[in-house]
């Protein structure tokens, strides 16, 4: 597990959400109240429960689980354990997932969960007892066809196994359709776990495939975050041919303006402790912030949101910006790379390949019919070039930015099926 970079300063993810929202449905012709209707979160729950660790002693920790829509399916959203974890970062988790969903023509509402913890303080025996814990505690709002859970920051594919487990003995039978995520051997997809950095590098080679950098080894390439999306990013995109000039996590960047040997620094991480990138020999030690500000041609910000803000957008050298993480970028800082002539692939499209492969997962689950990797591989390009497609379409009607035009694109979906469905009773 990796706990990824933390912001240079809180800024409430909930208002970057809602203010990215005004932009874009500002655009668009909807009623008023479905317009309003879409602002809202469709229900939270907040959990207050015990765990006894290691030593006996019984804590108490903090969770949540917010459903965001449901208009278009059942809700879909990671689980997240972090210390900043906190209300308003899970509804705008929840929010983003819902546009990412609509985007990419998942039949999936929005959510997400997490718990305040800092699982790098636990043992493997503590964290299974807080998940299983957890997921007894939000079993009131999961259901294989109601809202399906998978990884995020701070989890995994076990926590997944863990989750699946624990829903199954309370329903007396076995349910792999209950997350996704889930280690192969529980009913797992192929491809899952490198599914969200895969996309990333899909959305980025189809960025510079079409203004013409037809030549991978001329792109410089730095990545923020070396967790579970940075890391398969920072694979991809190497074994395509770009320079993989730089990564980070906590314990800060690392840079090689020759390139990186990913392969290697994936070697290591397997090998150290808490799968971090501390003590890495064969590279210059720099800050996460150095590393956003680095001379590179395609940056990827793949840790938290909050990254790229007022403070430093205007030290960002890189021509495209690629979001692996879900809103690294705030609005004002939007507007000054835009300013700047920088393309942003926005989060909702850059990082859809994890929810795609996790549809395919939920579907193969249901059906008990399982694809190979090459299968799984051509589905989600199809899928995210597609979207892609969509959100330029989109991008050249209104005359916006990528981000505007990919919420308007997934907004409009959201919002006409709204009206059609029409407001109960």
């Amino acid at each position: 597990m990796a706990v990824q970079a933390q912001a240079t300063e809180h800024i409430n993810a909930y208002t970057i959400a809602l203010q990215q929202y005004d932009r874009a449905v500002a655009y668009l012709d909807l009623p008023a109240g479905i317009k309003n209707f879409l602002r809202y979160p469709k229900r939270e729950l907040t959990v207050n429960f015990p765990v006894r660790m290691d030593n006996g002693d019984i804590n108490i920790f903090t969770g949540y689980r917010v459903h965001h829509n449901t208009v278009l399916g059942p809700s879909k959203g990671g689980i997240r354990y972090a210390p900043q974890v906190d209300l308003d970062e899970v509804r705008a988790l929840a929010m983003w997932m819902t546009w990412k969903c609509a985007l990419v023509n998942l039949p999936y509402g929005g959510a997400k969960g997490g718990v305040i913890v800092n699982p790098l303080e636990m043992s493997q025996s503590e964290l299974e007892r807080l998940t299983r814990r957890y997921a007894t505690e939000i079993s009131l709002f999961i259901s294989p066809h109601g809202d399906i859970p998978a990884p995020d920051m701070g989890t995994n594919s076990q926590t997944m196994a863990w989750i699946m487990d624990t829903y199954s003995m309370t329903v007396g039978y076995s349910v792999p359709a209950i997350v996704t995520g889930k280690p192969l051997n529980v009913g797992g997809s192929q491809g899952r776990t490198e599914a969200t950095g895969r996309g990333v590098v899909i959305c980025m080679d189809e960025s510079l495939r079409r203004s013409g950098r037809n030549r991978p080894e001329e792109i410089r390439v730095a990545i923020q975050g070396f967790g579970n999306v940075g890391m398969y990013a920072a694979k991809h995109a190497h074994d395509l041919g770009y320079q993989v000039i730089a990564v980070s996590d906590v314990t800060g960047g690392y840079y090689n303006p020759d390139g990186l040997d990913v392969d290697d620094l994936m070697a290591y991480t397997a090998t150290s402790r808490f799968h971090q990138l501390a003590g890495y020999e064969h590279a210059e030690h720099i800050s996460n912030m150095e590393l956003l500000a680095l001379d590179c041609d395609v940056l990827m910000p793949c840790a938290m949101e909050n990254q790229i803000t007022l403070e430093n957008a205007a030290d960002v050298k890189a021509f495209l910006i690629v979001e692996g993480a879900n809103g690294p970028t705030t609005p004002e800082a939007d507007d000054i790379l835009a300013a700047k002539g920088v393309e942003v692939i926005p989060d909702i499209l850059a990082n859809a390949g994890g929810v795609t492969v996790s549809y395919f997962e939920w579907v193969q689950g249901l059906q008990s019919f399982f694809w190979d990797v090459e299968e799984v591989n051509r589905q989600l390009r199809r899928v995210l070039i597609r979207a892609y497609d969509d959100v330029v379409r989109t991008r050249d009607r209104f005359d916006v930015d990528l981000r505007t035009a990919a919420q308007i694109t997934a907004i409009k979906r959201v919002g006409d099926a709204t009206f059609t469905r029409g407001i109960y009773p």
